[in-house]
């Protein structure tokens, strides 16, 4: 996995994480759903990326 790939699905996940705690502050349902698709996103980005890398290898 590209390390420019790792650290944007990094920043995807910590921005999701943000906007959960700031909808669970805020009592935004819409906000804090945000914050968790955005972190499931970054999530499936990184395992898209080790499959990748996994064939690479091979």
């Amino acid at each position: 996995m590209g390390a420019d790939d790792k650290a944007q699905n990094t920043g995807e996940k910590i921005a999701g994480k943000a906007k959960e705690a700031a909808g669970k502050l805020t009592d935004n349902e819409r906000l804090e759903a945000e914050g968790k698709g955005e972190q499931a996103k970054a999530d499936l980005k990184n395992a898209g990326e080790k499959v990748k890398d996994a064939f690479k290898n091979d």
